[in-house]
């Protein structure tokens, strides 16, 4: 679906826009059966109309995947993590569009040992390329509580959020030759799976099957953005969704870049839980990527 807003003051558009998001999450005014189907290993989903589980065994991991792509907008849903030791395990939440010069948004939550940290990997693909990861910690234990993730897009940048505080910015820096995810539209997805070759400490700390099953748990599904009919033509979609008339909520000139509020707010989450950001990681990359000597992210 897609939303406009009628003409408004600036104070009220920017309220209705990221502070009532807020509220949008709390009141779970949306089911998983509007937005997602099972993807895959439908036995290992569980749904009783208000909270959905997915289960991670010996036999099989599972996942959901939104019924309709979309270009542009804000998805979110609040998820409560793998409780106790959950080493091994891999809990994701990200967009993708399809092919291999695909793009995608990605959310890994990474399972630890009983009392050490969950840590969050993010992860952005532009035409099929990745190696963009950062990994944080965070400020709350994430399976005492549900929590809410949001990933928001518009031509201007994508922001990954943590309880509406943005923990990564992705930057469209087209016009110093460097490529922006804004012509593909995305499906949204989520999935629990064993991958204890790497998500625990290089792979270090496998899997304790022991513990098993591994539940995440999800409420307050959201998705707030242009969607794009499979059956009309991608550039059909891309311009109905890029619209230069600034019809839709995320086209807002306040919403082109961070308000000093988040920006302080970002700043303080990449002093304080920033772990790893590939920017940095000269074994890997002994020549920086050029996106950042340019950008955020």
């Amino acid at each position: 679906m897609a939303v406009s807003f009628a003409p408004s003051s600036a104070n009220v558009l920017f309220f209705t826009l990221f502070a009532a998001s807020v509220l949008v999450g709390l009141v779970d005014s949306a089911k998983f059966d509007q937005y997602f189907e099972a993807s895959w290993a439908q036995d290992h989903l569980e749904y009783d109309g208000e909270q959905l589980n997915l289960k991670l065994d010996t036999y099989s991991g599972a996942g959901f995947a939104s019924k309709s792509k979309y270009l542009f907008g804000k998805t979110t849903v609040q998820i409560k993590l793998v409780e106790g030791d959950s080493a091994g395990t891999v809990t994701a939440f990200y967009m993708s569009s399809d092919g291999p010069k695909h793009n995608e948004f990605d959310f890994e939550f990474l399972g630890n040992t009983t009392g050490e940290p969950y840590l969050v990997q993010t992860n952005v693909y532009v035409n099929g390329v990745g190696n963009r990861e950062e990994r944080l910690s965070l400020w709350f234990d994430p399976t005492k509580e549900f929590h809410s993730y949001s990933i928001f897009w518009n031509q201007r940048q994508v922001v990954f959020l943590v309880d509406e505080t943005p923990i990564r910015v992705f930057v469209n820096k087209e016009k110093e030759g460097l490529a922006f995810p804004k012509d593909q539209a995305m499906g949204v997805y989520s999935s629990i799976w064993n991958a204890d070759d790497w998500a625990t400490q290089g792979g270090r700390v496998k899997t304790d099957w022991t513990h098993a099953p591994f539940v995440a748990s999800y409420k307050g599904f959201e998705i707030n953005g242009c969607e794009c009919p499979t059956e009309t033509a991608a550039e059909e979609n891309t311009n109905r969704c890029s619209s230069g008339e600034r019809k839709y909520w995320w086209d807002q000139p306040m919403l082109s870049e961070l308000n000093l509020h988040q920006n302080h707010q970002l700043i303080w989450v990449r002093n304080h839980h920033l772990i790893y950001d590939y920017c940095t990681d000269s074994t890997r990359f002994p020549v920086a990527p050029l996106e950042c000597g340019h950008s955020r992210h």
